[in-house]
């Protein structure tokens, strides 16, 4: 269908169809949360497995979640790359993989935003790619995997998808790092986080993001390789997904990635890096090959 405005996305979304949206982070493939057969469409399309959980985007999620005086400090970052794990209200099913919780964000795009605010219902959106392949940031990405409207936002800003917090259990955790970091969900809680929880999240899969060249995850590329190279973790972040995509167009065997610096935002390129590249994982701490 291409590109659409937001009247004719908020009409489509209320006519139970699937439509691409912009965020801050990636672009999501979005459906009506409350409409069951909406979100099986959404599975459907990716190819996701129906036991994973979904992100519940909406303007004010507090209906449909569970929120105690931890969310509340969190919700400082809202609108903003931040999800929650909460308690569920009356969530259907198919959204939360048949689970007790509910993941729940504001996305940070204007344009997110505005249609959020042409609708009466909050919107199902995981990112809008084959389950497992290169997350999208442009409405070109998306266009390229699938025929559906597509509300174009231009290029995301953030460039990787959202830190999740599990905020389900007596202390917290981060189940997936984003673009708000470990030090900023403490400094705003106040209190220290467990390590990772096994609580299900989306994008925490040992194989994820992956093109279809091999990733080799590497401190210093080869010379003359083609290679994601090292630069400011806000940068790189936002890089990220263009760029695999535009090296593995070129066809090679091989996409070798420099780590990001280990601060802020750069973790979460780290994470994406290591996911993509798992599969093809050898024990070696060569510079030029997979680490552990």
């Amino acid at each position: 269908m291409g590109l659409v405005d937001i009247e004719t996305a908020a009409r489509l979304l209320r006519a139970g169809e699937v439509v691409a949206i912009p965020t801050e982070t990636v672009y999501g493939l979005a459906a009506n949360a409350l409409d069951e057969a909406a979100v099986r469409r959404v599975f459907a399309l990716k190819g996701r497995p129906a036991d994973h959980p979904l992100i519940l985007h909406a303007r004010d999620p507090r209906p449909w979640a569970h929120f105690d005086a931890r969310a509340e400090r969190l919700a400082v970052y809202w609108p903003g790359p931040l999800t929650l794990v909460l308690p569920r209200r009356a969530v259907p099913d198919v959204v939360t993989g048949g689970r007790d919780t509910v993941a729940v964000r504001v996305p940070g795009h204007p344009v997110a935003l505005d249609l959020l605010d042409h609708l009466d219902f909050p919107l199902a959106a995981p990112s809008a790619n084959r389950f497992g392949q290169v997350s999208p940031t442009t409405a070109a990405h998306v266009l390229q995997a699938f025929a559906v409207p597509v509300l174009d936002g231009g290029a995301c800003g953030v460039g990787v998808e959202s830190t999740i917090v599990d905020l389900s259990r007596p202390q917290p955790s981060i189940l997936r790092p984003g673009a708000i970091d470990a030090d900023a969900v403490c400094l705003a809680l106040g209190e220290e986080l467990a390590p990772a929880s096994d609580t299900p999240a989306p994008g925490t899969l040992p194989s994820h993001y992956a093109p279809r060249a091999r990733v080799v995850l590497v401190d210093h590329a080869p010379p003359d390789s083609v290679a994601l190279r090292r630069r400011a973790p806000a940068d790189y972040a936002r890089a990220l997904y263009a760029e695999l995509r535009a090296l593995d167009v070129q066809g090679p065997e091989v996409i070798y990635a420099e780590r990001c610096e280990p601060v802020g935002v750069g973790v979460a390129v780290n994470d994406r890096l290591e996911r993509a590249a798992y599969s093809v994982r050898p024990p070696s701490t060569s510079t030029t090959r997979p680490v552990k």
